[in-house]
């Protein structure tokens, strides 16, 4: 079904539009979502009313970020057995709709799972729904604490490595609370620097080629009053030359059994800098976005986006008629790589940050550990 559009805010003033939230209009239960590819222009959500809308949704990164997608897939799973479709049938298509990211199908799962059980249990499909919907509230609420206890730690780990504060961090891509059922992952770090008065600068990297950095984390940070500045991806370099970077903080869509992190395309080369310069790299991520399944950075399927993200520029202001909806700035026929993410090895990686703590070296054993200590504790 066609998605419906709801304009919020007034005279551009921001508003607290939560990224994802589950509603029941008379009509029928519907998934709505903050549109993030209209932001920073302006804030509209997008309604959802069946799990065939969502995937679309995770595709065109309306919705994006590891622990978000958990929360969306969770919510589309319990979305189509509201609404009466096949429950197995949408749990494979939203599964499927961003490969690398691993929340995704770990959402789907405990939805579809706690959907089976009901079922099981000799549940009727209203039964059965709810329990999807109950298992998507509480993955919801889970995050939201992951979120607070990431920052937690990752703010007493900046403390250790960078005595006296003053923090400049420099971060790539989004992670606030527009990827997270709470504040988010690195940015709550940072966001808890800053409310400490131990956040001296944020650099955010512009993140080509869609520009999360630029549309969404200086989004973030303007709204919460923080000190940043905006460079470009290939300016980094330059930043770590002057002296003025103390600590990379990122975020991860899957992080293999062995310590690899898969992130936003151009981690990868901020590591091996961080690592030249002597300066930390922290990667900030649930423990949900550890796949033991996933022996290593060379078997982490990389999703590859379309050319169009490369060969043109997009933006909410602006409607034009390129191939992908922007302004060429290539040649028509120009070939374009577009990896959404690459992998950061984790010999390059100092900690490994999550609601249970952080680990630091970052070993496949010390990942289990943390693993099996989190598994503990849900239980």
């Amino acid at each position: 079904m066609a998605d419906q559009y709801a304009q919020s805010g007034e005279d551009g003033r921001p508003t607290e539009i939560p990224a994802i939230r589950w509603d029941e209009p008379p009509e029928g239960p519907v998934l709505v979502l903050l549109d993030q590819t209209r932001l920073p222009a302006e804030e509209v959500e997008l309604v959802c009313t069946d799990a065939s809308a969502l995937v679309d949704a995770i595709r065109s990164l309306v919705v994006r970020g590891a622990p978000l997608l958990g929360i969306a897939g969770a919510y589309g799973v319990a979305l189509a057995a509201a609404r009466g479709f096949d429950v197995d049938e949408a749990a494979v298509a939203l599964a499927g709709a961003r490969p690398t990211a691993v929340n995704l199908s770990v959402g789907v799962r405990r939805a579809q799972a706690a959907h089976r059980d009901a079922v099981a249990k000799g549940g009727d499909p209203e039964q059965a729904a709810a329990a999807a919907l109950a298992a998507a509230r509480r993955l919801h609420r889970e995050d939201a604490e992951a979120s607070a206890r990431m920052a937690a730690h990752g703010l007493a780990l900046l403390d250790e490595l960078l005595p006296g504060g003053g923090h400049r961090i420099l971060t790539h891509c989004n992670t606030g609370a527009l990827v997270s059922g709470g504040e988010g992952t690195a940015f709550a770090v940072a966001l808890a620097a800053h409310r400490d008065g131990r956040l001296r600068r944020l650099w955010v990297d512009e993140t080509r080629p869609l520009l999360q950095g630029a549309r969404l984390t200086a989004y973030e940070a303007a709204r919460n009053g923080m000190a940043y500045t905006l460079l470009t991806d290939n300016a980094a370099g330059s930043l770590f030359a002057a002296g003025e970077v103390d600590a990379v903080l990122i975020g991860a869509d899957r992080i293999a059994a062995d310590g690899s992190v898969a992130n936003k395309v151009g981690s990868y080369p901020l590591a091996v800098l961080a690592r030249y310069h002597h300066v930390p790299f922290i990667v900030v991520a649930p423990v949900t976005t550890v796949d033991p399944d996933t022996p290593d950075g060379a078997s982490i399927e990389v999703e590859q986006r379309p050319g169009f993200e490369v060969t043109e520029i997009t933006s909410p202001q602006v409607a034009v008629s390129g191939a992908g909806g922007g302004i060429p700035v290539a040649p028509l026929g120009t070939q374009a790589y577009n990896p959404a993410f690459d992998v950061t090895p984790p010999e390059l990686v100092t900690a490994i940050v999550t609601e249970e703590g952080a680990v630091s070296p970052v070993t496949a054993e010390a990942l289990a550990e943390l693993c099996d200590r989190s598994r503990q504790v849900t239980i």
